[in-house]
C-alpha cells in the first residue's frame, strides 16, 4: 500500500468512514500510486525575489519559509487564521509537510506557485501551512483522520476543515489538474468544495462534528480493569518475534518488500531478544536477522559511501536506490543500533559504521552552539546555475565522471586504474546502475548509486591485490569523490533544531563514548545537552521548547511564537540524559532527567487511563489529544517513557516511577498482546520491568585508569537491563542522597572495585577486568 494515495471522501449526514487503521511509514512521501506519478522538477514561473511575500516570511521554520513567496495568502497555524475563518465563514485548507519532503516540493511547484490556483485558494479558503516537525500534535490529529478515511497516509497532507477546525475531507498529494483516470485534480477539488460549502454549509458542519467524535472514539485505548490485567512480557516478545520472522527478507535483510526502512526500533527489540533468551534458537535467529540487515544496509545505496550517514529509506528491496534525504533521527538511532551490534558481535565493521554516522552528523548537521540540525533534502541542483532540482543529484555519479577523476594507475599494475577497482567494488556501470522502474522521472538516467554487491575479498581477488592495498585504494577514491561533491550545489539544509531529535542524537554520541571508549563522542553529547539546557529549556517553568533555529551570525533563535515541547521532546531527551550519565558519570544529568520526568508527568500523563498524550491540555485548538501507540521511524514517546521510568526508578530509588511504568504498560495491554509488532520498543521496556536488573557499582575516582578499565569492561558487553553507577565517595551527590547504602561500598585493596548486584544484594566485590567479565556473564 502506497502511503501517498489520494483520498477524497465526502460523506452524507450520518455516514462515516469505517476503514481500519493501518501502519504507515513516516516520510514515505516518494512512493506514489503509479497513476499519480508526476514530473519532479519544474522551473519556477517567477523568482522568489520578484514575488510579494506572504506572512510566512515572518516565520523561522525552513518549511514555512519555502512557501513565503507563494501567491497564496498563507497563515501559520494560530488564532489569526482561525479568527479570519470564523469571521468570514470560510473553510480552512490545511497543508502539512516538512522542508525536505520531495512530494511537498512537487505540490508546491505545481499548485502553490500557480497564480490561478493561488487565487482560488486565497479567495475561497483560509489557507494554513504547518511544519509537521514543529507541530506533531497538529500532524498526528489530522493524520489519524487521513489514515482512517484512506487506509494510508503521507506528506504533503492536505485537509479541509470547518472554521472550528473539524476535518471534512482530505488526502495527501494532489496533481493540479484532472489528469488520471477520472481522478479530480487539486483545482477541481478546490472549486467543488467551495461550491459545496456555499450550498450545504450546515450539513458539512454536522459532518465535521460526527467525524471528530469518530476519531476521538477510535483513538481511545481500551484499558482493562485491574482484575483483567494479563500482560505477559515473554508472550509479547515471542509473538512480536514471530511477526518479524514472517516478514523477514533472508537474502537482503530487512522486513517486508520495498520500499525498505531502517526501523531501528526493530533492531532494539531483536537485540533485547538476544540478551533475554540466550542461549536459544530464538536468540540466535534474532541476532542473525539484526546483524545481517545492518550489514546489507551498510553495503547498500541507502548508506552514503562517500559522505557518510544514511538516507531515509530504500525505494527497492535491495537497499540500493534511496530516497536521498537524510534525517537526524535516523542517524541518532542507527548509531545506537550499530554500537549494539558491535557489542554483541565484536565485529569492527559495526564500530566503523557507527563512527561513519557520527562523522557525518558532526560535520554536516551540527550547529556551532552545540545543537543538531534536522535534515538534508533529497533534491538539489545538478550544476551551479541550473534552475531545476533533481532528486539525488548531489550524490550520484556517471561512469565517465568516475573514470576521469580516478584514472591513476594502481601502483605496480599499470593496466589497472583506481577507477577499475572502485567501479568493480561499488557496481558502477557505463549506462548507470539504477533500474528504470525505480526512476520514473529519469532523474537518475545513466547515473550510478554506489552499492557494494560483492565483498572486499572479491574485489581484491579480481585485481590480484591484497586486502590492505584494496582498502587503501577505495579510501583514496572516496576522498577524491568527497572533495568533488563538496563543490556541487548542496541540498537544502533544514537548520531547525528539535529537542526530541537532539535527544536521540545525544543518545547516539553518548553510547559511542561508552562503547568505543573515545572521549570526543562523550564531549559532543555533553555539548548538545548543555545547548538544550541553555536554549531549549525554561528553568523558571521547568518546560522544554520544541524548536530553535540557526539565525544570522550563527545565533540561536526562537520562533515568533515559541512552541512548547511535546511528550516526545521530554521522553527522548530524558533517555539521552540517562545514556549521557552512563558515559560521563556526572549526576547533574540524572537530576535534570528527574526534573523533566516530573514535568512530563504533569503535562501529558492521563490520570484516568494511564499513558502519555502527545500534547498538553492547554491548547484548545487540538480537538483530539492522541496517545501515540506505534513505534515507527521514531519510537513512540510512550515506549521510550516506559524505559525511562524504570531506569529512573532504579537510579533514584523512586518506587512511584516504577508504579507509573506499570500503569503505562497496562494502558497499552491490548496493543501489546494483540499487535506487539506495533510497539517493539515498548516490549523492550516491558522486558526491563519483568527481568532482573544488574546494578553495577564501580567504586573509584572518575579519571583514574583503574576505574576506566572496569568501566570499559562493562561497556564492552551488551547488557540492556542494567544501571551503572560510578561512586567516588561524594557524600553530597544526588546518588548518595537517593541511595544511602552507597556509602557502604568501598575499594578493595586500595584499587577501583566493582560490585554486581540485584536489589543491592551483591556478589563479592572484584577489582580486576577478568573477574568482572566473569561476574557480568553470570546470571543474577
Amino acid at each position: 500500500m502506497y502511503s501517498c494515495r489520494t483520498a477524497i471522501r465526502i460523506w452524507s449526514v450520518g455516514r462515516l468512514c469505517t476503514y481500519p487503521r493501518r501502519k504507515y511509514s513516516p516520510h514515505l512521501s516518494r512512493g506514489l500510486h503509479p497513476h499519480l506519478i508526476m514530473a519532479t522538477a519544474f522551473a519556477s514561473t517567477s523568482s522568489d525575489s520578484q514575488r510579494k511575500q506572504n506572512r510566512l516570511a515572518l516565520e523561522k521554520s525552513p518549511y514555512l519559509l519555502q512557501h513565503a513567496s507563494n501567491p497564496v495568502d498563507w497563515f501559520p497555524w494560530g488564532e489569526e487564521a482561525f479568527k479570519k475563518a470564523r469571521e468570514e465563514n470560510k473553510m480552512i485548507f490545511l497543508s502539512v509537510g516538512y522542508s525536505t519532503c520531495h512530494w511537498c516540493h512537487v505540490m508546491e511547484r505545481e499548485s502553490f506557485e500557480n497564480e490561478e490556483i493561488g487565487k482560488i485558494m486565497s479567495d475561497n479558503f483560509v489557507c494554513v501551512k504547518v511544519d509537521r516537525e514543529e507541530r506533531p500534535d497538529v500532524d498526528k490529529m489530522y493524520m489519524t483522520f487521513i489514515q482512517a478515511t484512506s487506509g494510508s497516509g503521507g506528506w504533503p497532507m492536505s485537509v479541509w476543515l470547518t472554521p472550528d477546525l473539524k476535518p471534512i475531507v482530505g488526502g495527501t498529494y494532489f496533481p493540479p489538474d484532472d489528469r488520471y483516470y477520472g481522478r479530480p485534480g487539486f483545482k477541481t477539488i478546490l472549486n467543488n468544495l467551495s461550491e459545496q460549502w456555499q450550498m450545504n454549509r450546515d450539513k458539512i458542519m454536522r459532518q465535521g462534528t460526527q467525524i471528530v467524535d469518530a476519531v476521538m472514539q477510535m483513538t481511545q485505548l481500551e484499558t482493562p480493569q485491574e482484575d483483567q490485567v494479563r500482560l505477559d512480557s515473554d508472550q509479547c516478545m515471542d509473538t512480536c518475534l514471530q511477526m518479524l520472522c514472517r516478514t523477514y527478507d533472508f537474502t537482503m535483510g530487512g522486513f517486508g518488500k520495498g520500499p525498505k526502512f531502517p526501523q531501528p526500533v526493530n533492531f532494539n527489540f531483536l537485540f533485547r531478544v538476544v540478551a533475554s533468551k540466550s542461549p536459544s534458537a530464538e536468540a540466535e535467529s534474532a541476532q542473525k536477522m539484526a546483524l545481517h540487515t545492518l550489514r546489507m544496509m551498510a553495503k547498500g545505496g541507502i548508506h552514503d559511501h562517500v559522505a557518510q550517514g544514511f538516507h531515509r529509506y530504500s525505494t527497492d528491496i535491495n537497499w540500493h536506490v534511496p530516497h536521498f534525504e537524510k534525517m537526524l533521527y535516523d542517524q541518532g538511532q542507527l548509531a545506537h543500533s550499530y554500537l549494539d551490534a558491535y557489542q554483541l558481535s565484536k565485529e569492527e565493521i559495526f564500530a566503523d559504521i557507527a563512527r561513519d554516522i557520527l562523522q557525518y552528523v558532526e560535520r554536516d548537521l551540527s550547529d556551532p552552539s552545540g545543537g543538531f540540525y534536522s535534515a538534508e533534502d533529497a533534491d538539489s541542483y545538478p550544476n551551479h546555475g541550473d534552475v531545476e532540482k533533481k532528486e539525488g543529484a548531489f550524490c550520484v555519479w556517471t561512469d565517465e565522471e568516475i573514470r576521469q577523476l580516478l584514472g591513476d594507475s594502481v601502483e605496480g599494475q599499470e593496466d589497472v586504474t583506481m577507477a577499475d577497482v572502485f567501479c568493480k567494488h561499488f557496481d558502477v556501470k557505463p549506462g548507470g546502475n539504477v533500474d528504470p522502474y525505480k526512476d520514473p522521472h529519469d532523474e537518475l538516467k545513466k547515473q550510478n548509486v554506489l552499492i557494494v554487491t560483492g565483498s572486499l575479498e572479491e574485489t581484491a581477488q579480481q585485481f590480484n591485490l591484497d586486502l590492505a592495498t584494496t582498502t587503501a585504494i577505495l579510501e583514496k577514491c572516496k576522498q577524491v569523490l568527497f572533495e568533488v561533491r563538496k563543490k556541487r550545489p548542496k541540498p537544502h539544509l533544514d537548520n531547525k533544531m528539535l529537542t526530541a531529535w537532539n535527544g536521540l542524537m545525544i543518545s547516539g554520541f553518548a553510547r559511542a563514548g561508552q562503547v568505543l571508549g573515545e572521549s570526543k563522542y562523550t564531549d559532543r553529547a555533553i555539548k548538545a545537552a548543555s545547548f538544550l539546557k541553555t536554549h531549549m529549556y525554561n528553568a523558571e517553568t521547568g518546560m522544554l521548547h520544541r524548536t530553535s533555529y540557526c539565525g544570522e551570525a550563527d545565533k540561536v533563535e526562537q520562533s515568533p511564537t515559541p512552541i512548547n515541547g511535546f511528550s516526545d521532546d521530554y521522553a527522548f531527551l530524558i533517555r539521552g540524559l540517562l545514556d549521557l550519565y552512563e558515559a560521563c558519570y556526572d549526576d547533574q544529568w540524572l537530576s535534570w532527567a528527574d526534573q523533566l520526568q516530573d514535568k512530563q508527568d504533569q503535562l501529558f500523563w492521563d490520570l484516568d487511563k494511564g499513558g502519555y498524550f502527545t500534547s498538553g491540555a492547554e491548547d484548545k485548538n487540538i480537538l483530539v489529544r492522541i496517545k501515540e501507540d506505534q513505534d515507527g521511524a521514531e519510537p513512540s514517546a510512550n515506549s521510550v517513557s516506559g524505559g525511562n521510568l524504570l531506569r529512573l526508578a532504579e537510579y533514584l530509588n523512586k518506587s512511584e516511577y516504577r508504579e507509573k511504568a506499570a500503569k503505562l504498560f497496562t494502558a497499552f495491554q491490548e496493543r501489546l498482546t494483540r499487535i506487539p509488532l506495533a510497539l517493539p520498543e515498548m516490549i523492550c521496556a516491558l522486558n526491563f520491568q519483568s527481568s532482573p536488573v544488574k546494578q553495577i557499582i564501580i567504586v573509584g575516582e572518575k579519571g583514574a585508569e583503574d576505574s576506566q578499565q572496569l568501566l570499559r569492561c562493562v561497556h564492552s558487553q551488551f547488557i540492556p537491563n542494567k544501571i551503572l553507577i560510578l561512586w567516588d565517595g561524594d557524600q553530597d551527590s544526588l546518588l548518595a542522597h537517593r541511595h544511602g547504602m552507597l556509602k557502604s561500598y568501598e575499594k578493595k585493596d586500595g584499587k577501583a572495585t566493582a560490585y554486581v548486584c540485584r536489589d543491592y544484594s551483591c556478589k563479592l566485590p572484584v577489582n580486576t577486568v577478568s573477574e568482572l567479565e566473569k561476574l557480568l556473564l553470570e546470571p543474577l
